[in-house]
């Protein structure tokens, strides 16, 4: 089901996958969008419903005017308030990973369990491939040919308009975005006071495995690190692995 809220004057959307189980807010990365948890949701029923956002920017929430870290978090802090679901579980991958441990760290109130795909403490982005990006196609086939390797990540973001083929996301927000994603968040991340679990891959060219256990070592024993064989985007290159870590450690904590 597709939802929509306002908040600040932007409409953002979200999906929610349904079924009986404790809520889970999941928040995708950069080129992504909501859809992109559609695996996951379905692996982790019935015992969980994911919830998932489109971040401003991204599928079908409003682009905004600012893509500034404050933003992000508030945009969560007003979804999980238009839920009203109680304090849940959150999870999130890349920008969306930054934005759940920034989310838990300052409101442990409404955090029980935070699990971290693939994003360090400390950002350092490269936006080079985003500006390299096609700002049309005439066929989504010449679209996906066009991104190349990364087209199986993005494809949930293709999307058809009377010029022909394109994003869900604009080209210029996104490097916004990923500007303001860089920097050391440290204070944030060993400010999160609830169970975590750090999902690396282990071919990501985004995180370090140096820098995901010094994420550990400096949180207390309530942070776990899991390394999958993957790249950045775990969640589609190991997707029953990820699926399979996500589940045993939601009912640890449960």
């Amino acid at each position: 089901m597709r939802g929509f809220f306002t908040v600040g004057g932007l409409k953002l959307s979200y999906l929610d996958f349904g079924g009986p189980g404790t809520p889970l807010l999941a928040l995708h990365g950069h080129y992504n969008e909501a859809s992109a948890f559609a695996p996951l949701a379905e692996a982790l029923a019935p015992r969980w419903r994911v919830i998932a956002l489109d971040q401003r920017g991204h599928g079908a929430s409003d682009r905004a005017r600012s893509y500034e870290r404050d933003d992000y978090v508030a945009d969560l802090a007003a979804f999980h308030q238009h839920l009203n679901v109680g304090p849940a579980v959150v999870l999130g991958h890349s920008l969306g990973g930054v934005n759940a441990y920034q989310y838990a760290g300052r409101h442990p109130d409404r955090v029980t369990a935070l699990i971290v795909e693939d994003i360090g403490a400390v950002v350092d982005c490269d936006w080079s491939f985003t500006t390299r990006l096609p700002r049309d196609a005439p066929s989504r086939e010449a679209l996906a040919s066009a991104v190349g390797a990364a087209a199986p990540y993005l494809e949930c973001s293709f999307r058809q308009s009377k010029g022909g083929w394109g994003f869900s996301f604009d080209i210029g927000d996104t490097v916004a975005s990923q500007k303001a994603l860089n920097g050391d968040h440290w204070n944030d991340w060993v400010s999160v006071t609830c169970p975590t679990l750090l999902i690396h891959g282990t071919r990501s060219d985004e995180m370090t495995a140096a820098h995901a256990r010094e994420m550990i070592t400096r949180r207390d024993d309530r942070a776990t690190l899991v390394e999958l064989p993957a790249g950045h985007v775990v969640h589609h290159d190991a997707q029953a692995e990820f699926a399979a870590v996500v589940s045993a450690f939601l009912l640890d904590t449960e």
